[in-house]
């Protein structure tokens, strides 16, 4: 089974989320439908960027990293194109 680290931009006021999930279009499915609190106020959500782990372990750390500053720093430079 794979783990999956996530960034996910909304379209309605270009905030990001990121999080981490076993199942990955489950999860962008139900931030979309509005059934996560802290996502549901910024609907509707492109997902932008993924990363896959075999472990949940590695995926939690990554989610962690990426949502300090150093690590949104480093979203913003692995998609600086996207960004643009």
């Amino acid at each position: 089974m794979f783990y999956y680290t996530y960034v996910l931009e909304s379209l309605k006021d270009n905030s990001l989320y990121i999080g981490y999930t076993s199942d990955l279009k489950k999860r962008f499915k139900r931030h979309n439908l509005g059934l996560n609190k802290a996502t549901k106020p910024h609907i509707p959500y492109r997902l932008i960027h993924f990363e896959g782990f075999l472990n949940r372990v590695d995926a939690k750390s990554r989610e962690v990293y990426l949502k300090s500053g150093w690590g949104l720093k480093s979203v913003h430079k692995m998609l600086e194109k996207y960004f643009i």
